[in-house]
């Protein structure tokens, strides 16, 4: 099955055919860093982090850029309220990113540009956008002319007449159209700025994306991602400046949004101060229950938080993580030999399976189904005695399925010299007890096991045991 993906553009699902053989080229919008980021913001890193994940397993070679907005309306109040600067403001924001997507395990982008450093660049760009009569001035401000486009909205799909001003469409005197989007705003002597042709500014919002996508990537890119609230107008705006200054299309191939993270039915965001923090969450549940969390949905479809489906991911990794340290065990303690063939079917059967749902679109759901289904048989292997080898190749087969989606894996180990000398031993000497009705004693064994992380079940065919460990949150 050919890898698929449903592409905003079109509204549908295409076939992901790269625009030069065997190379992908990914822009994901990141952080705007003014604050500590949240468990919303950390959605769409973790999804694009197992797209870029497994575009590499399926051969290609991708080169991924994530922006740092690091000059903005948002940094210069917040730095106004500490009494710093916009730039301590946001060189402190940004390490404080650094450090959550270390804890989150993403893998890294190519580069984090930031927009400060491509001033330069965009006034280049915004030059040539009015050399081209795309863009014209007002004062110190310069505006992108909308209706020079016949084909804007086409990312929305809606109509220029049927569009609104909205969230972050600036709204002043001057403007040919409260749809035209500053590309560079004057500022007051008191503001951070830079100098250029129309004096002392700053950039538009939408513009830095453009220049920092064209400058590491090129003026046409195969996958152009963010959150769906991006959508319009920041992602429409950028087509239409994009093509616009290079005369091709399309900007982005294929462009790809994640869905919100709801609290109580509203987004999560600093406005309404309902955010959870990524490091609070981490310190709280671990980063691969977050992983969890995230991609039990699929990437479109919205999340809707609580505390309960936190807790109920973080027990469903430590019901996984137990089984897998059970299996790690038995693989090194137990003899080889004996029903191998079965389990290495059940395992090619299990990642036919498994890629066929992340070729859907990057169906997670569909595929951490298939991973526990997959984590059960493992478990009944263990339960039914077979050989460390067959146990092995099915365990190490779960291992390269969270691997490959990105999870860290971190979790309290048991001591295999310990557990190698006395566990077998133990339970044998408490289905001694059993037997002799000797329940207290045989209690006390069950209990200290368990403060180890040890449960025993007891079932007519004898005893096994689970392991529950601890997630490790770093």
């Amino acid at each position: 099955m050919p890898l698929v993906v449903f592409n905003t553009l079109s509204g549908m699902k295409e076939e992901f055919k790269p625009l030069r053989d065997n190379e992908v080229r990914i822009y994901v919008c990141g952080p705007t860093v003014y604050d500590y980021s949240h468990i919303g913001h950390a959605r769409t890193y973790i999804v694009f982090d197992v797209i870029v994940r497994y575009l590499r397993y399926k051969g290609y070679k991708v080169k991924y850029i994530v922006n740092i907005t690091d000059i903005e309306d948002k940094i210069i109040r917040r730095a106004k309220e500490l009494g710093i600067t916009p730039l301590e403001l946001a060189r402190k924001f940004e390490k404080e990113f650094f450090k959550d997507i270390e804890r989150l395990g993403l893998v890294k982008a190519d580069r984090y540009p930031r927009a400060t450093e491509h001033i330069r660049d965009m006034i280049k760009v915004i030059e040539a956008l009015m050399r081209k009569g795309y863009a014209y001035r007002v004062g110190n401000d310069v505006y992108f002319d909308v209706s020079k486009l016949k084909d804007y909205g086409k990312l929305s799909r809606q109509k220029v007449n049927s569009l609104k001003a909205g969230a972050r469409v600036e709204i002043r005197r001057g403007k040919k159209s409260p749809l035209d989007f500053a590309l560079w705003r004057g500022v007051s002597k008191d503001e951070p700025g830079w100098d250029s042709p129309w004096g002392k500014g700053r950039p538009g919002w939408h513009i830095e994306c453009t220049v920092m996508a064209i400058k590491h990537l090129g003026e046409q890119i195969d996958l152009h991602g963010g959150g769906e609230d991006l959508i319009f107008p920041h992602h429409e705006n950028e087509i239409a400046q994009s093509e616009a200054y290079s005369g091709k299309k399309p900007f982005a191939k294929y462009w790809l949004h994640t869905g919100l993270l709801m609290v109580k039915g509203e987004k999560m965001s600093k406005s309404l101060r309902n955010i959870i923090s990524i490091r609070e969450f981490i310190d709280k549940y671990g980063a691969d229950t977050l992983r969890l969390l995230v991609l039990s949905s699929h990437y479109r479809s919205p999340i809707e938080f609580s505390e309960d489906k936190a807790l109920q991911a973080k027990r469903s990794l430590i019901k996984l993580y137990g089984i897998l340290e059970r299996a790690r065990l038995m693989v090194k303690f137990k003899e080889k030999g004996g029903k191998i063939e079965e389990v290495r079917e059940r395992a090619k059967e299990f990642r036919r399976e498994f890629e066929e749902a992340m070729n859907d679109d990057f169906n997670t759901p569909k595929a951490l189904a298939a991973l526990f289904r997959f984590s059960s048989y493992l478990e009944s292997l263990i339960d039914k005695g077979y050989s460390g080898e067959s146990i092995r190749v099915a365990y190490e087969t779960v291992v390269w399925a969270l691997k490959l989606l990105g999870f860290k894996m971190k979790y309290a180990k048991l001591s295999e010299e310990r557990l190698a000398s006395l566990l077998p031993l133990l339970i044998e000497i408490r289905g001694e007890l059993r037997r002799r009705r000797v329940w207290d004693l045989a209690d006390r064994i069950r209990d200290k096991l368990g403060e180890m992380g040890i449960a025993l079940e007891d079932r007519e065919d004898g005893t096994v045991w689970r392991y529950i460990p601890n997630l490790l949150t770093d």
